[in-house]
């Protein structure tokens, strides 16, 4: 049977209905999908950046703790050589306090003579020359003469050589150079044997126990020889 027009109007307007609700329920769902995949999307990018935010601030906190370390580590060491200076001089005063005392030895004639002989007999044995050539300040002179007998004697007795001892006239030590240099074969061997000397010697050999007396004793040493 033919439709009428009426009843074609009324199945063109059903179908577009249709058609229209199919399209408003697709772009529905078109949407509703876009917005899942940009909400997605939009959560990926952001857990990448503050990835890369979380990152960024961790590098920096490692380089300013390693600053940090670097900086304490450095005025540490500042420090501990301020302290070491700080005792270098003070040994350094002692040791100039001590040097200054030594010139009172020198103030009892006798027994300053007494202790010149012993610096050469040092020498002489230390040499075991048949002759040798002894360097002193001018002021001294006259007092080592004396005793010259006596250290010769002394060293023939105990060594069973002789030891000819020559006193240098012409070229005295410094004024301010107490005790003697012992010479021998035209000086090409010598024997320092002045207070001076002496004393530098000592500070070095005692070095330990005079810091240990000092400043106390060194935690970190674990050998003490």
């Amino acid at each position: 049977m033919a439709l009428s027009d009426t009843e074609v109007e009324k199945q063109i307007k059903h179908m577009k209905k249709f058609i229209e609700q199919e399209a408003r329920e697709k772009a529905e769902e078109i949407m509703i999908k876009a917005e899942e995949e940009f909400n997605i999307e939009k959560g990926r990018l952001l857990q990448n950046e503050k990835r890369k935010v979380s990152n960024y601030y961790e590098r920096k906190e490692k380089q300013l703790e390693v600053q940090r370390k670097i900086q304490h580590s450095n005025m540490l060491n500042q420090a501990r050589l301020r302290v070491l200076k700080s005792r270098d001089d003070n040994i350094s005063d002692i040791l100039e306090e001590a040097k200054g005392r030594l010139g009172e030895v020198t103030k009892d004639a006798a027994r300053w003579r007494n202790m010149l002989g012993d610096l050469i007999t040092q020498g002489i044995y230390q040499l075991l020359e048949p002759e040798v050539t002894v360097r002193c300040r001018q002021v001294d002179i006259n007092p080592i003469k004396e005793v010259i007998p006596t250290v010769m004697a002394n060293y023939t007795k105990g060594t069973g050589k002789t030891c000819k001892i020559i006193v240098n006239e012409s070229n005295p030590l410094p004024s301010e150079v107490a005790g003697v240099e012992v010479l021998a074969h035209d000086g090409k061997i010598k024997v320092v044997n002045t207070l001076d000397s002496r004393l530098e010697q000592l500070a070095r050999q005692m070095m330990p126990e005079i810091r240990t007396t000092l400043f106390g004793a060194n935690p970190s040493r674990h050998f003490m020889d």
